[in-house]
């Protein structure tokens, strides 16, 4: 099967969507006649070293798009760059004669990048999108400290509605994946000829099973990611602040951001500072270290379109207490962990604490959800596996 791969990003070296890319294009390649189209960053090892099984063109990424990280990371300012060549080149592909029999535009991940595919009679794959996800109304008061470009998503519906070209992208689509059902909600009224939940994030392998503590009443809680107001940081302290008469029930927070500091107050003031670790940015060597050494992954993150780090946690036989929103409600399922109700932050910090309140007192409970949690990634989310599943959708798609 001829299957073309598009993505402004892809390389192994790199963080996020760029690496995430490189893994499916890795195990694309091993399965299928695989032609990928990207930018190559200056200074990184050229993608087509880092893909000896694919054919592989990139053109230079624009040194301007490279000059704020986080605001490219964020944006794609670069993206009409990229659709432009990536457009030239299959044009010019096809005029010669070349044929493909599916092309995948990977990323971006948010689904706002109007696609080029869309020009030609190629049947086309976009996705798995993600993003999109707004903040519950309850929340949006704590949350309103979040940077300019973030609050542009909220154009993103009226651009749903009304963009003739990012329409017209998803309509003409053999298949559109989300990182999750919900960005089929998202996406609206925009009829799709067929949507599918496909999880972009994979891993390699996981950890060896391991037993954790095993006394009622203790439980070393964990909480990785940005410290920012979404990622329900502030919510797991809260919640320590209804087990007071349960002073063995611990939280350990690693990951750096705006929020750190608002907890940290806010711990004080709930009067459980002795029982919260704050330890900021860790190295990823570290980062495993907690995760092999606690108890229970605590991530409420009520704005996660899919949720790496639950993966990540997974992998280690934690069983994980998440929202009920987004990527988190649908990875997991009530054999591998607790997902909380998105209402109000009085009522989602109460019902975190009821969860951990049933964990702590029931050992053998949450031994089995961290077990059929190191299953559930084992299953599902190998990168081979991954690779032959979307495989099947491509041929699926196609007939």
């Amino acid at each position: 099967m001829k299957v073309l791969l598009i993505a402004p990003n892809i390389d192994a070296t790199d963080v996020g969507e760029a690496f995430v890319a490189f893994k499916w294009a890795q195990a694309l390649s091993s399965r299928t006649d695989l032609t990928v189209l990207a930018f190559q960053r200056p200074g990184r090892q050229s993608l087509a070293a880092q893909l000896p099984g694919a054919r592989v063109v990139t053109w230079p990424e624009p040194s301007w798009a490279l000059k704020h990280e986080r605001l490219n990371a964020m944006l794609k300012p670069a993206w009409p760059v990229f659709a432009r060549k990536v457009r030239n080149w299959i044009a010019s592909a096809c005029n010669a004669g070349e044929r493909f029999d599916i092309a995948h535009q990977l990323m971006p991940q948010a689904a706002r990048y109007a696609s080029p595919l869309r020009h030609f009679a190629i049947p086309y794959i976009v996705g798995p999108l993600g993003g999109a996800l707004d903040t519950p109304a309850a929340f949006q008061a704590e949350a309103a400290s979040a940077p300019l470009f973030t609050r542009l998503r909220k154009l993103d519906a009226f651009r749903f509605r009304n963009d003739p070209w990012l329409r017209a992208s998803y309509a003409r689509a053999a298949c559109v994946l989300g990182v999750a059902p919900y960005v089929q909600n998202v996406l609206g009224d925009i009829p799709l000829k067929r949507f599918e939940p496909v999880l972009e994030l994979g891993t390699d392998d996981v950890e060896p099973q391991r037993m954790r503590d095993q006394e009622p009443g203790h439980l070393s809680l964990l909480h990785v990611g940005r410290a920012v107001r979404t990622k329900g940081l502030r919510d797991a302290v809260r919640a320590l602040a209804h087990l007071k008469d349960l002073p063995n029930v611990t939280l350990t927070s690693a990951g750096a951001g705006e929020e750190l500091e608002v907890c940290r107050a806010e711990a004080d003031r709930l009067g459980v500072a002795d029982r919260v670790r704050f330890l900021g940015k860790v190295s990823r060597e570290e980062v495993e270290h907690l995760y092999a050494t606690h108890d229970v992954f605590c991530f409420p993150s009520f704005r996660e379109p899919a949720g790496g780090v639950l993966y990540e946690a997974m992998r280690h036989g934690l069983p994980v207490i998440t929202a009920d929103r987004g990527g988190p409600g649908w990875i997991v399922d009530d054999g591998c962990g607790i997902r909380i109700p998105v209402t109000t932050p009085k009522e989602f910090a109460t019902e975190i604490a009821s969860a951990a309140r049933r964990l702590a007192a029931s050992p053998s409970a949450r031994n089995t959800l961290g077990t059929n949690a190191r299953s559930k990634v084992l299953l599902e989310g190998q990168w081979d596996a991954k690779a032959a599943r979307l495989v099947h959708l491509y041929k699926d798609v196609l007939t």
